[in-house]
């Protein structure tokens, strides 16, 4: 396997564990605006990926791995980050990248029936941050080397318990209306991306899109319900009052390509959670 020089730009939570696992076999370097979170086995670049005056001196790398993330909700800062903040970013290397990595999100699907969607599936939501990472996603696939973008469902982990503390504060929602639930925990998200990393290293061929989800797309409510007993919480059932589309991930091709879950479903990954947090 070829060692790469790899730098991850928007090193955050998903970012960080990314970096850990791949600093095993390659040259690694981590790029956010503060870099005294970075995990040591990185090396540190203070940037901005929305100021190109602070784009300087950056080294040359073989692989690239945008996966950052707004400081805000607008619209106007996703624009900054997903669109303007890769150009600044790749104009800003001194050389174009063997392969560029964007991590993306499952809220561009719009399918609200329960449907199971895969990288094939319509990518119809109208709403304007969706738009946004759509109009990103074409940008990167456009950019002048290989380059994949890895749709991530909604990522969990030991820095990621907003469904757990709400469990944990009392609430869980009703079966009715039924919502699916996709979910993938950090460590998978970390894991996917070295996996596809580590391909395109051994010289083998990736697919230009990816889905990724854990294997047991479930009702929310049934997730919620089964935090409730594993900590044992009384919680008050509410009626959902999001309007979340509610599909199925289908991650067949991220299978197929070789990769194995960590976390195969919300159990596996919730119970070590839980365990951790008793102990603490």
């Amino acid at each position: 396997m070829e060692k790469y020089r790899i730098l991850i730009a928007g090193c955050g939570d998903v970012g960080s564990a990314l970096g850990v696992l791949l600093a095993r076999r390659h040259c690694v370097y981590g790029l956010r605006r503060s870099t005294d979170k970075l995990p040591q086995q990185l090396l540190p670049i203070s940037a901005d990926l929305s100021d190109p005056g602070t784009l300087q001196d950056l080294p040359a790398i073989d692989i690239l791995v945008y996966c950052a993330a707004p400081r805000r909700g607008d619209s106007g800062a996703y624009t900054a980050t997903y669109l303007q903040g890769y150009r600044n970013l790749l104009a800003a290397l001194p050389q174009t990248p063997v392969h560029v990595f964007f991590t993306s999100s499952t809220s561009v699907y719009a399918q609200n029936e329960h449907q199971w969607v895969d990288e094939q599936s319509a990518t119809t939501s109208s709403s304007e941050k969706a738009q946004i990472m759509l109009a990103a996603e074409h940008q990167v696939l456009a950019s002048p080397c290989g380059a994949t973008v890895v749709r991530f469902s909604g990522i969990y982990g030991p820095q990621r318990l907003h469904l757990l503390n709400q469990v944990l504060a009392g609430k869980a929602l009703l079966a009715k209306p039924l919502q699916y639930s996709n979910r993938i925990h950090r460590d998978d998200c970390a894991g996917v991306l070295e996996h596809l990393i580590n391909t395109v290293a051994k010289g083998d061929c990736i697919a230009p899109m990816y889905l990724a989800s854990d294997c047991k797309p479930t009702p929310i409510s049934e997730v919620m319900d089964w935090l409730a007993r594993q900590t044992r919480t009384e919680v008050h059932k509410l009626k959902s009052v999001r309007s979340i589309p509610s599909k199925r991930c289908d991650n067949s091709l991220l299978i197929a390509c070789g990769y194995q879950f960590k976390y195969a479903d919300y159990r596996a990954g919730y119970q070590e959670i839980i365990e951790q947090l008793q102990l603490d």
